[in-house]
């Protein structure tokens, strides 16, 4: 399907994308490179890439299609540095976990050569990072959110489609904005409320004895705390109107909760903690995602 992927962003995303698409017999050859020459020559070493590129330039040079799998916040950076090389027959692709910033940051570095971008959200992850992470099965079975822009090329999203399809992803569309606007009740606030629980406990007194009191509940809340820093302190200053939009409405159901115990409102309290239980039981992940029909 595809004569050479350009990797940009040897971690865990972007090298198990090469590794699916290697595994799927969809790319021919993949160049890659990272920020850092150590994660380039590794991901060389552990047959992810075939050719280490010293620049972001270089790895697109002769590829067909592109992968930005780098922080939200390098997006402009990085296209403007890969914008001569750039095709209107090349499909570039990101990963990033936030839209309008991306799709704003592609419009001031692509210019004319837009239609080639397709903005992509793979809704799969660790909460672990780096290219020895690299697993070929992680978007098996994982939603992809495509959100291309109004100059997008139409043919490029048929083909981001097909691609994402063949590599076992269930894909369907929606818009930027109601991209960052979802995410950042279902992802990015459950982040930011991790963040906070474990410095919560942190900052009191003998913490590691409380921690050590922690069980499979306190394990599961607080899994995606260990992400990757950098990553999401990204996330949450580029979907920031969004993100704190979905705090105010998690304050208000806290208080809600803290009212009813005040109050020794039981009733109230049952209640509340009923609505929880009754949704969560009946929540299956990607239930509501299986049609393309936010446009």
């Amino acid at each position: 399907m595809f004569e050479q992927l350009g990797l940009i962003g040897c971690g865990l995303m972007g090298g198990s994308f090469a590794l699916a698409m290697k595994r799927a017999g969809l790319v021919q050859r993949v160049v890659g490179y990272s920020k850092s020459p150590s994660t380039t020559e590794r991901a060389r070493q552990l047959g992810v890439i075939d050719v280490e590129a010293p620049s972001a330039l270089l790895a697109v040079a002769g590829a067909d299609i592109v992968l930005l799998a780098i922080p939200v916040a390098a997006t402009e950076a990085t296209l403007k540095a890969i914008r001569h090389l750039v095709t209107p027959k090349m499909l570039i692709m990101d990963v990033g976990s936030t839209k309008s910033d991306v799709v704003a940051a592609a419009r001031t570095a692509l210019r004319d050569q837009i239609g080639s971008f397709v903005p992509a959200h793979p809704i799969a992850g660790r909460e672990v990072s780096g290219v020895e992470h690299s697993d070929p099965e992680l978007y098996t079975g994982r939603q992809v959110i495509l959100t291309p822009s109004d100059g997008t090329n139409a043919a490029h999203v048929q083909r981001a489609e097909e691609l994402w399809t063949r590599l076992g992803c269930r894909v369907s569309r929606m818009t930027p904005e109601a991209h960052d606007a979802a995410f950042a009740a279902v992802s990015h606030l459950p982040h930011m409320l991790a963040f906070a629980m474990m410095n919560s406990i942190t900052h009191q007194e003998h913490s590691d004895e409380l921690l050590a009191l922690g069980g499979p509940g306190f394990r599961d809340f607080t899994r995606i705390a260990a992400s990757d820093p950098k990553m999401w302190r990204d996330v949450l200053r580029a979907n920031r109107e969004e993100v704190l939009a979905q705090s105010r409405h998690f304050q208000d159901a806290l208080q809600q909760l803290e009212k009813a115990i005040m109050t020794d409102d039981d009733p109230a309290l049952e209640d509340l903690i009923t609505l929880a239980s009754h949704t969560r039981a009946h929540w299956r992940m990607g239930a509501q995602r299986n049609r393309k029909d936010e446009q």
